[in-house]
C-alpha cells in the first residue's frame, strides 16, 4: 500500500506543550502552570450577547470577511488604541482565531524556497505554518542580554536574497518580552532597506505592563507592509470562542480571503456577534483582567527573587522565563523531574524553538493561590537540585 502521508508533514513534530499537559491531566494534586490560557471566564456581557444571538436565531453564514459591524468595530478598537486606520471594507477579515490569520497570511504570501525570518524563543505554530506554506523557515535566536528583543543587527545578519517575511511575534509567548518603539524604530531601518514584510503577532496586544503597547504598523512606512494578527482569546479570556481578525493591505489580505472562502467559509457566528460587545463595552475587563495578571506576575518574580532563580522581568502576555540552567538539567529533564516529583507541570524552553534550552516556560494565568502553592513546590524541588 502506498504511504498515505506527505512527506512534508512527516517532518513536523507534535507540538512540545501538549507532552506535559498530557502528563498532568493523569496525574492527581497537580497544578498545572503550563497552558496559557486566561483562568477567567468570558465576562458575563460578552456571554449574554453571544445567547443573545441564539436566541433571535442569527446562526446563518456571515459573509466571508465577516460581520461589517464587527470589521468596523475593529477598525474603531484600533484607531483608538494604536492610531492606525484600516479600511473595513478592503483590509480586515475575521478569522478562526489568530493561529488561522497567521497560516493563511503564510500561504497567501510565499512562494517555495522564500525565507520567513522566525525569531525563537515563539509560538510553536509559526515555524510549521511557513513549512506548510512551502516557506523555508530561519530562525534568529533571541538573547536573554537583550531582554529575547530582536535587535537590527541580528535581523540585518539574518537576511538574504530570498528573505520575503519577518515574523514579529511581541508580546511575546513565551518569554514575555516586549518591543518599545525604539526597539521597533530600528528594525523598521532594516526592513525597508531589504524591502520585506511583516508579519506581527498582536495577540498580546492588551497585556503589557511597562507602557502601551507599540505596533509596528505605527511607524512610517511599516503599515503598507505589514500583515497584523490580533483576537479576542487571551484579552477577553474567549480562547474556546476562536476568533481572530487580520488587518492587511488590500493586495495581500485580497488573496488571503481567498484561501479563507475555501477552507473555513467563515468564523463562529455567534463568536462575532459575542466579539462586537467585547470591543465595545469590554475595556474596564481588560483592564481588571491585566491589573491582575500584573499582580502575578510581580509576586512571581518576588518568589524568584527570594529562591534565588534567575530569571530576566518580563513585561508582557502572561509568563515567566527563568533559567534552570544551573542545575545541569535540560529543560526537558527539569520539567520532567518538577511534575514527577512536586506535581507540578510547566513547559520546557525547547517547546518554543532550540534557543530555549535552559529555560522553562511558566504561565500566570492561574489564581495568586495556585502560583503560591506552586512556587512552594518549586523551592522545594531546587533546594533538593542544589544539595
Amino acid at each position: 500500500m502506498r504511504d498515505p502521508l506527505s512527506a512534508t508533514i512527516k517532518t513536523i513534530k507534535p507540538s512540545g506543550i501538549r507532552k506535559f499537559f498530557d502528563i498532568a491531566s493523569e496525574m492527581k494534586d497537580v497544578i498545572s502552570l503550563g497552558v496559557g490560557e486566561p483562568d477567567f471566564d468570558t465576562p458575563w456581557h460578552i456571554r449574554d450577547e453571544g445567547i443573545y444571538s441564539l436566541e433571535r436565531g442569527r446562526t446563518f453564514y456571515t459573509s466571508n470577511t465577516g460581520l461589517k459591524e464587527l470589521r468596523s468595530e475593529i477598525c474603531h478598537y484600533l484607531k483608538r488604541r494604536i492610531g492606525v486606520e484600516y479600511d473595513a471594507d478592503k483590509e480586515v477579515m475575521v478569522t478562526v482565531g489568530g493561529s488561522e490569520g497567521i497560516d493563511i497570511a503564510m500561504r497567501a504570501m510565499l512562494d517555495p524556497g522564500d525565507e520567513v525570518l522566525i525569531p525563537q524563543p515563539s509560538y510553536v505554530s509559526y515555524e510549521p505554518c511557513c513549512i506548510l506554506a512551502g516557506g523555508k523557515p530561519v530562525i534568529i535566536e533571541l538573547k536573554e542580554e537583550n531582554e529575547f528583543r530582536l535587535t537590527a543587527q541580528e535581523l540585518e545578519d539574518a537576511i538574504t536574497e530570498r528573505t520575503k517575511l519577518l515574523v514579529l511575534p511581541f508580546p511575546n509567548n513565551p518569554t514575555g518580552a516586549i518591543m518599545e518603539r525604539h526597539d521597533l524604530e530600528a528594525i523598521a531601518k532594516v526592513i525597508e532597506k531589504h524591502d520585506i514584510f511583516v508579519l506581527s503577532d498582536e495577540i498580546y496586544s492588551e497585556l503589557s505592563y511597562k507602557e502601551d503597547h507599540v505596533s509596528i504598523t505605527q511607524l512610517p512606512g511599516m503599515r503598507e507592509r505589514t500583515v497584523l494578527i490580533n483576537g479576542f482569546s487571551k484579552a477577553y479570556a474567549m480562547t474556546g470562542w476562536r476568533l481572530g481578525y487580520a488587518c492587511a493591505p488590500e493586495v495581500i489580505l485580497k488573496q488571503m480571503l481567498k484561501i479563507h472562502q475555501f477552507a473555513i467559509m467563515c468564523a463562529p457566528t455567534t463568536s462575532q456577534y459575542a466579539a462586537i460587545e467585547a470591543l465595545k463595552n469590554g475595556d474596564a475587563d481588560v483592564a481588571e483582567m491585566r491589573d491582575a495578571y500584573n499582580q502575578r506576575r510581580r509576586f512571581l518574580m518576588e518568589r524568584f527573587r527570594e529562591m534565588g532563580l534567575k530569571c530576566f522581568e518580563p513585561y508582557g502576555a502572561f509568563y515567566v522565563f527563568p533559567s534552570v540552567k544551573e542545575f545541569g538539567l535540560t529543560s526537558d529533564e527539569f520539567a520532567m523531574r518538577f511534575v514527577q516529583e512536586e506535581h507540578v507541570a510547566v513547559v520546557p524552553g525547547t517547546a518554543f524553538g532550540n534557543s530555549g534550552e535552559g529555560y522553562l516556560r511558566i504561565s500566570y494565568a492561574y489564581s495568586i493561590e495556585n502560583l503560591r502553592l506552586a512556587l512552594e513546590r518549586m523551592e522545594r524541588f531546587i533546594r533538593k537540585l542544589r544539595a
